[in-house]
């Protein structure tokens, strides 16, 4: 029997780029026909990806192959919709040079089939490339099956009101077909409410989402059943619930990185077991300086140990507070309350840069998560059975957290709407501490939901699970 070959074409961000070579692991794991070929916009300057693409590729080093293209930036572009234009205009040509490089490589005497992309979202666009070469394309969405929802519910609504199409703040909540609640406008992306930008980039993304003939989305069954549910109605490409999707063996790839590990996994091993709350918002979280005050002054009331990441531009604090070209500062330690480095000690720890996230959270000694909701950030703490604090900072976050707490009530709830950098926006010490004691609180519910959906994460990606399964269909869909 032929082997089959699919082409892999994932963004270069960590978040992104794990979840997607992971899932391909698990398909040649599948079955051995599958192989995989990784077209990879590769930069000298990120060190993560580049050690973690090489480790894929000592892992299964007959079953991958990866393609470098260069990386072509456009450093005056910043927003998302700029961003989603820089990468078709820039690897449009590179990747039809790449595939027709690979189709006249192939002849009716090749043991290997050439059955299809795989895209990542922001390279959702190059399903037009596919369809001129005849070729299947498949998506790959790292977020939720809430967001694939709305994604479809867009391409629908803007063909019923094309008169207004962008949303505004003031409507009423939306009904979207895979969320059991009406979602208010104020948890929605911001970029939708962008009309000459935000809005025609998410119309497009939602238009090349329903051309393509599957997606994967990084979720499981038993997590979201009703808004998979609601994707078996004929009128969507199907749908395949792949998830959890994780890299549970992540490991540092730098000196400065190993170092920061041994100091946390330290700190870490002389706590009790859940007795840690532990704070991280993921590679863009940032604060303005009333807001860092207000967290530390809500750990210090709360009276919880904690472990709290601030994610810095400098190599180590203190420096000067700056913004950079993301809107994020610098800390300093006018930043914190008074004498509250030296009252912390023992009691709590600061981790500027970089953290070993999903090793913390599998650490017996974490009891919580304040996180910023990211997609990646709450598969990890589901699987390890760590309840969540809810604190989203962008994109689609806000629609995370709603889902999370109002929906599938598996995490308490700080705030849902939150727009960091807003100097209006300052989530207070004694809502922090309130939320704190709260998700702490042994009598919790949502400890309890938490633990329990970490064993059906688990069961969902083995021989005879609901990801498992799905992940075979794809396979005898794919195939044929």
């Amino acid at each position: 029997m032929k082997n089959v070959e699919l082409i892999f074409v994932p963004q270069t961000s960590k978040g992104h780029l794990i979840p997607i070579l992971e899932f391909a692991k698990r398909l040649v794991d599948h079955d051995n026909r599958i192989l995989i070929t990784v077209v990879f916009v590769k930069s000298p300057f990120d060190s993560f990806a580049n050690a973690y693409i090489e480790s894929v590729k000592a892992s299964k080093p007959d079953r991958f192959k990866f393609i470098d293209v260069p990386l072509i930036v456009d450093h005056h572009r910043q927003s998302f919709e700029d961003h989603v234009i820089d990468l078709v205009e820039t690897h449009l040509p590179l990747l039809k040079n790449v595939v027709t490089d690979i189709s006249s490589s192939k002849s009716s005497l090749n043991s290997t089939t050439f059955t299809g992309f795989v895209f990542d979202l922001l390279f959702v666009p190059l399903v037009d490339v596919a369809h001129e070469f005849k070729i299947p394309s498949y998506v790959f969405l790292t977020a939720n099956a809430g967001f694939l929802s709305l994604l479809f519910h867009l391409t629908t609504r803007h063909g019923e009101t094309r008169d207004i199409p962008e949303f505004k703040r003031s409507n009423p909540d939306e009904l979207i077909s895979g969320f059991i609640n009406p979602v208010p406008p104020n948890v929605l992306p911001s970029d939708l409410f962008d009309k000459d930008n935000g809005y025609p980039a998410y119309m497009m993304i939602a238009q090349k989402f329903k051309a393509a003939k599957g997606i994967m989305v990084n979720t499981f069954e038993e997590l979201e059943p009703y808004a998979i549910s609601n994707f078996s109605n004929g009128r969507n490409p199907p749908v395949y619930s792949i998830g959890p999707v994780l890299d549970i063996n992540c490991r540092p790839h730098t000196e400065s990185d190993l170092a920061q590990h041994k100091k946390v996994m330290k700190w870490l091993d002389e706590q009790p077991q859940s007795s840690v709350i532990f704070l991280c918002f993921g590679s863009f979280g940032r604060f303005l300086a009333p807001q860092v005050k207000e967290i530390a002054l809500g750990l210090e009331q709360s009276g919880y140990r904690f472990l709290w990441s601030l994610c810095v531009q400098s190599s180590s604090p203190p420096q000067l507070s700056q913004n950079d070209a993301l809107g994020g500062v610098c800390y300093n330690e006018d930043m914190f309350p008074e004498g509250f480095t030296e009252r912390i000690q023992g009691k709590g720890m600061m981790i500027y840069g970089w953290a070993p996230q999903v090793e913390i959270l599998a650490h017996e000694a974490i009891g919580a998560f304040v996180s910023h909701c990211g997609w990646n950030s709450i598969l990890e703490s589901l699987w390890f059975g760590v309840p969540m604090v809810t604190w989203p900072m962008y994109a689609e976050q806000k629609m995370n957290a709603f889902k999370m707490v109002k929906e599938l009530r598996l995490a308490v709830e700080l705030r849902l709407d939150y727009e960091q950098l807003n100097i209006d926006n300052v989530v207070t010490a004694n809502e922090i501490e309130k939320a704190v004691k709260q998700v702490m609180d042994d009598c919790n519910e949502v400890r309890k939901k938490v633990k329990e959906m970490a064993k059906i994460a688990r069961k969902a990606i083995v021989n005879g699970g609901s990801s498992f399964l799905s992940i075979q269909r794809f396979i005898e869909d794919m195939i044929g």
